[in-house]
């Protein structure tokens, strides 16, 4: 009666309790080596075992338990995605985890997101997760071009990867979008409307793409024979104070009669100054922006857009991390993604 009593309690507990090996060996008759081989597909495990493991695990909603993974391993199958809040709007953040999460499916890892503010200190986030030891790879937004993060993280042989490239000789891992292609085209396709005086809204000039976005839009304006009319907020620029300082912009002498954009959100802002200065986007001036999101058409149907794909890099940096933690070389883990026009510019 005893051993009968003990067997009833290992039941009804198995059905209660969080399932783990010890659960899956008693539901299926095997050995928790063996269950635990099955599920890491070991060669030497049949085909028709691995089976019913799988489905077993599957409908008691089996999960690894990370604690004991790292007590085992040293790993804690965590991707960390070191993320600035500034940067949920218009979907960009979610895109980007979306990919990310594309990737990790199938495999032992899990993206845990690390929120920051760009007004603070970027190390921050980075130092903590090295002390505590709590990911085995990172990826981390809005690189400089001699980033500290990046150099902390590289003398400290973490795996990680960068949305955007440094300049300062050093090899890492990266998925970055061509910003210089970007300007570039975008002044093409406003001077073949006609547009000759051109305003760009940049990303500030601590970002590695802020010398990308310039060199292309200055050679842009060299090629196309258009000059440029200053623009004193950048992208970082909260959106009220984008609007009015384009307002004031159309409403002065010097108005421009086309400009470049390299957010989504603040082409929105961009577009109410522009109105409210009485002016009318298509006829008095042109704007061509960039957009992780297939948005500002709908908006207005006049603006020349050029889609980022976010979730593409999100994917790209996930494979790069990866690969790297599995010992693959840095500058083989390298991309760039071109700008795709979508109408009515393209």
């Amino acid at each position: 009666m005893k051993n009968k009593a003990n067997f009833g309690t290992t039941v009804t507990e198995a059905s209660r309790e969080r399932p783990t090996l010890k659960t899956i060996a008693f539901m299926t008759g095997l050995g928790i080596t063996t269950v635990s081989r099955a599920l890491k597909d070991a060669p030497d495990i049949g085909a028709e075992t691995k089976e019913r493991v799988r489905m077993v695990a599957s409908q008691l909603g089996y999960q690894p338990n990370r604690a004991g993974v790292r007590l085992r391993t040293g790993k804690t199958n965590v991707i960390a995605l070191v993320l600035s809040i500034d940067e949920e709007i218009m979907g960009f953040s979610s895109q980007l985890v979306f990919g990310i999460s594309e990737v990790l499916t199938g495999t032992p890892y899990h993206i845990v997101v690390t929120p920051h503010s760009h007004s603070k200190d970027p190390m921050l986030p980075v130092r903590y997760i090295l002390e505590t030891g709590s990911a085995d790879g990172v990826i981390i937004s809005r690189i400089e071009p001699d980033d500290p993060r990046v150099r902390l993280l590289s003398e400290r042989n973490m795996p990680f990867a960068t949305h955007g490239r440094t300049d300062a000789g050093l090899m890492h891992p990266f998925h970055d979008f061509d910003n210089e292609a970007f300007a570039h085209q975008a002044v093409e396709k406003l001077v073949a409307r006609g547009r000759k005086r051109i305003a760009l809204l940049q990303p500030p000039s601590k970002l590695t793409y802020y010398t990308h976005t310039r060199i292309g839009f200055q050679t842009g304006l060299h090629d196309y024979g258009a000059e440029e009319v200053p623009l004193r907020v950048t992208i970082d620029t909260p959106l009220d104070d984008i609007r009015n300082a384009v307002e004031t912009m159309m409403r002065s002498s010097n108005a421009p009669d086309g400009i470049v954009c390299l957010a989504g959100s603040a082409a929105i802002a961009v577009n109410a100054g522009i109105e409210a200065a009485g002016k009318c986007l298509g006829h008095d001036v042109d704007m061509a922006s960039k957009e992780s999101a297939p948005i500002l058409n709908w908006i207005r149907p006049e603006i020349i857009t050029a889609y980022e794909d976010v979730r593409h890099a999100g994917r790209e940096m996930a494979k790069a991390v990866i690969a790297r933690i599995d010992g693959v070389e840095p500058e083989l883990l390298q991309s760039i993604s071109q700008p795709v026009w979508t109408r009515p510019g393209s």
